[in-house]
């Protein structure tokens, strides 16, 4: 049995239950948000409802890795849960994305954290997109390069970039495996240093970047 952790029980999170139970009604979906009418809202479908903090949830369930996470949070969830697991054991800085990244990704967006935006869109998108390999289903137009094999490709010194890429699920869906945010943690744990790290899809992508120094245990 497939199952989905989806993160939120708002507007995305509720189109996520209903098209995932649409083209997969033997799965197994789990909705967390921290607002109980959220949860009610959905209380009829299928799905299992749990109040609390989608961040504190993912923190504390290790799962068997083969989950997928659905992020319907105004919250970069990949990076949130990274800093959380790294403080564990050492000191995690979250920092501005290196302004090298501005100039080399299309539609550039900060917010007031120095996190970074990226889109290859200038409108906004239809919720039920299924994101083509070719071209964007508004314009026609073909895409030169999809935003999770642009970011890797820049180099920015003294930081690694690494890409949690998001997977379509069902048309205006998105989601990765628990499993990809398990080998990113090991990566960033045995490396220690700058890190930048990208949650990207084919045509948009939210970026954030942090130092890491691991507890040094004293002889």
């Amino acid at each position: 049995m497939v199952s989905y952790w989806i993160l939120g029980a708002g507007r995305f999170g509720s189109l996520a239950v209903g098209r995932i139970l649409e083209q997969e009604r033997g799965s197994h979906l789990l909705v967390v948000d921290r607002d109980p009418l959220a949860l009610k809202k959905l209380d009829p479908k299928p799905a299992e409802m749990l109040e609390g903090d989608a961040i504190d949830f993912l923190t504390e369930h290790s799962g068997s890795g083969h989950e997928w996470i659905v992020p319907a949070i105004p919250v970069h969830v990949a990076f949130a849960w990274l800093c959380r697991q790294l403080a564990a054991g050492g000191k995690v800085t979250p920092i501005p994305v290196p302004t090298t990244l501005d100039h080399r990704i299309p539609n550039p967006l900060r917010d007031q954290t120095g996190t970074l935006y990226a889109s290859l869109a200038t409108f906004r998108c239809p919720d039920d997109c299924d994101e083509p390999a070719g071209e964007c289903t508004v314009t026609g137009e073909h895409r030169e390069a999809n935003m999770f094999d642009l970011i890797p490709r820049i180099e920015v010194e003294g930081h690694f970039i690494r890409v949690v890429r998001s997977h379509q699920l069902t048309p205006g869906v998105g989601g990765y495996r628990l499993s990809v945010l398990w080998s990113l943690l090991g990566e960033v744990r045995s490396t220690g240093k700058g890190f930048v790290v990208a949650t990207a899809c084919r045509c948009h992508a939210v970026i954030s970047a942090l130092r890491y120094d691991r507890i040094t245990q004293s002889a």
